[in-house]
């Protein structure tokens, strides 16, 4: 039961790890710390009462991607496995069916903008002539005649009927 004061360097060089895992092995323990003069943490320990093993580190190039075959399911889990194909196939045709809809959308709308740009186009053309200028365009009628107005069908037939009372 000897305790030592060692640094973050040290602790690592004895424990067989990186001086920040032996600093993250000390806040995790929560042992005591002291500064010394030069600035360095020194930590007290007792190396007989730290039971530390090192996982060896894994590189990502030694890591395999995993798949997985129909071969390596277990037969319990197969109605699992085709519960959630179905359901991946399902979500599939109806992400495929949103973003159909929403390619109609947008041509609708782009076509909506356009026939809103061709008559904001006209309206302002219409507002820039004078309103006589618009009155003078109008179809002048010949002299001497006089114009009839339309008479709707509903009322040609109530001056029909009155006329045979």
């Amino acid at each position: 039961m000897a305790i030592e004061m060692l640094s973050y360097r040290q602790l690592g060089e004895r424990l067989g790890c990186s001086r920040d895992a032996a600093r993250e092995l000390v806040k995790r323990l929560r042992l005591p710390r002291h500064k010394a003069n030069d600035g360095k943490a020194l930590v007290y320990i007792d190396l007989s009462e730290i039971n530390h093993n090192p996982t060896p580190t894994q590189s990502s190039t030694g890591q395999l991607p995993v798949t997985a075959s129909q071969e390596c399911i277990e037969p319990k889990q197969e109605p699992t496995a085709a519960r959630y194909q179905a359901d991946l196939e399902r979500e599939r045709e109806r992400a495929e069916r949103l973003m159909a809809e929403l390619l109609r959308a947008k041509t609708d709308i782009l076509a909506a903008r356009a026939t809103v740009a061709r008559l904001e186009g006209e309206l302002a053309a219409l507002r820039s002539r004078p309103w006589w200028r618009r009155l003078a365009r109008r179809k002048k009628q010949p002299s001497g005649s006089f114009d009839v107005p339309q008479i709707d069908t509903n009322v040609q037939a109530v001056f029909a009927s009155s006329e045979v009372a």
